[in-house]
């Protein structure tokens, strides 16, 4: 329920604070006075798209916030607790900014969100119907969106959502196996070409680093040689080898620690470096054994690597690039060998899921017909309440394509006297005819709140073409609906105007040379005066008065 709402600078609104109630709060003014300012800001709270445009001439931003008195349900602290927004008190301040360069920020509890969040909450907090909104009325969409939300088939209906999916995927797979089937059939030849080129190297990860290093050996045996000979001559096999000398110190070390114990740790120092000279020496003279020259070999290495370079310059710039290629190629033959079988596989899932969802389609439909003759029946007695008592009313369910909403589409279809053929909505030629039944499914359609809280329903000018007896049950049907729920209507219709529990006045007034509007709650004889005003025009007379005192008393007695 709306408990306050703020405007500053949006429109003709320079600063206004209003505390609306429960029950029937009604706003009036003269045309043009800016009464569904109100309403379009309330609709911005709601996650209305925001335009620049509305922001008051040299003002930097307008500004919208409302507190709500936020129902105890269980969906809706799942999503705020989401967004890290915190209820206090029960109460929910949301607020919205426009900047004059057309940006937009919303908040919830202080806290920035997004619209898009505003508008998953709206919902919880109340609903906004127009003139605007009627059009939607003739959207086939729309209105098996209500069918369905009056015969409450969520989860039927998501059901059915999911296995369409499901069975569209895997549609849709077939179809590409199918459509794809011949290219990859020609592709086969230049695969199974590269799968055995590949695997006729076969290659070994890391082989041409080592066939490399082998290639500089074998073209450089003398150096190596030559090199080898040094090293080994200087470390063990020369006159003054490095092994020798180590012999001679050793011995000379071992004769001072007889005789001098502290040098000890000299001699245990000097036997590993012994031992490292004799090990590496013996690995050398054992590489010399080795180190040979074999012009047949460095051929072979010669074409092992162009062998591989060719096979690099194909398929990938390592070993292990080839081999990964390798196995892609495989993948795809495997694929190809195996389509025949995934064909199948698939056109048995197909038939599965299409089995499923004609079911679960069978099914939402019968709930759809049900609710489309119980729908049907409750418009009919509202419509009848509206003085619109000999109306028939028909939701007629037709067969459609396959969607996720299933296999329907319904047409709300109304025939306003006896003898006439149901005609769709939009052949209506009466825009008050429209209006009541816009207004009768509005309130078929309206859910209480989970937690019983009072919803805030926004009416603006649903009584448009319509006056007299007409307007009159309007009034009624709107006092009715406040009842379990508050209701904020704009109206300038005096018959509904009287059964207000709570009745504002929007007024344009010039201050400073501009023009600002303002809202004003009205006491008991100012309501009298405004109804007078509006059964009568810019002068009230004794006789308007009369009769406004006797809207307002008629109306205590509904």
């Amino acid at each position: 329920m709306l408990v306050e709402l703020l405007v500053e600078n949006y429109a003709v609104v320079e600063r206004v604070r209003v505390r609306f109630h429960a029950g029937l709060n009604l706003l009036t003014g003269e045309t043009g006075s800016g009464k569904s300012i109100v309403i379009d800001a309330l609709g911005l709270l709601f996650g209305g798209r925001a335009s620049a445009d509305m922001v008051r001439s040299d003002a930097e931003r307008a500004r919208v916030s409302g507190i709500f008195e936020a129902p105890r349900s269980a969906a809706l602290r799942e999503i705020l607790d989401a967004a890290g927004v915190d209820a206090e008190d029960g109460e929910i301040l949301i607020e919205r900014e426009i900047l004059a360069g057309g940006k937009s920020r919303a908040f919830a509890a202080s806290r920035p969100v997004t619209a898009a969040l505003l508008r998953q909450i709206a919902p919880f907090l109340g609903d906004i119907h127009g003139q605007h909104e009627q059009q939607r009325l003739f959207s086939a969409d729309a209105q098996l969106e209500m069918l369905d939300d009056f015969g409450e088939t969520g989860a039927e209906r998501a059901q059915t959502a999911s296995l369409f999916a499901e069975w569209r995927r895997v549609k849709r797979e077939l179809e590409e196996l199918e459509r794809s089937e011949q290219e990859r059939l020609r592709s086969m030849d230049l695969w199974s070409f590269q799968r055995n080129e590949i695997d006729g190297a076969r290659l070994k990860p890391g082989e041409d680093v080592e066939l490399e290093n082998e290639r500089r050996v074998q073209k450089n045996v003398a150096r190596l040689q030559e090199s080898a000979n040094a090293a080994y001559s200087a470390l063990y096999d020369s006159a003054n080898s490095a092994a020798t000398q180590m012999r001679t110190a050793l011995k000379r070390v071992e004769e001072l620690c007889r005789i001098d114990g502290s040098l000890q740790p000299v001699a245990d120092a000097l036997k590993p470096a012994e031992i490292a000279v004799d090990e590496a020496s013996s690995a050398l003279r054992d590489y010399l054994d080795r180190l040979e020259a074999d012009p047949d070999r460095l051929e072979n290495i010669e074409a092992r690597l162009a062998q591989m370079d060719r096979l690099k310059r194909k398929y990938g710039s390592s070993i292990d690039e080839i081999l990964a290629f390798l196995e892609d190629v495989r993948s795809k033959i495997g694929s190809v060998e195996s389509a025949g079988e995934r064909r199948t596989s698939l056109a048995a899932e197909v038939e599965r899921l299409s089995k499923e969802y004609e079911a679960a389609a069978a099914r939402l439909t019968k709930l759809r017909r049900e609710a489309a003759q119980r729908l049907a029946r409750a418009v009919e007695r509202e419509l009848a309440s509206l003085a619109m008592q000999k109306t028939t009313f028909e939701l007629r369910l037709e067969k459609a394509d396959w969607s996720e909403r299933g296999a329907d589409r319904v047409q709300f279809l109304i025939s306003a006297n006896p003898g006439e053929e149901p005609r769709p909505l939009e052949r209506i030629a009466s825009g008050g005819e429209l209006s009541r039944v816009a207004l009768a499914l509005k309130t078929c359609l309206q859910q209480p709140a989970a937690s019983g809280a009072p919803l805030t329903l926004v009416f603006d000018e649903i009584d448009a073409g319509i006056g007299g007896a007409v307007a009159e049950s309007v009034g009624r049907r709107l006092k009715k609906l406040a009842a379990s729920n508050q209701v904020l209507c704009v109206t300038h219709l005096a018959q509904v105007a009287g059964f207000a529990d709570h009745h504002y006045v929007v007024e344009k007034r010039e201050v400073k040379g501009r023009t600002q509007a303002e809202i004003e709650e009205l006491s008991a004889e100012q309501r009298k005066r405004e109804i007078g005003r509006m059964l009568s025009g810019e002068r009230v007379t004794a006789e308007a008065l009369k009769h406004a005192e006797q809207l307002i008393r008629l109306s205590k007695k509904s």
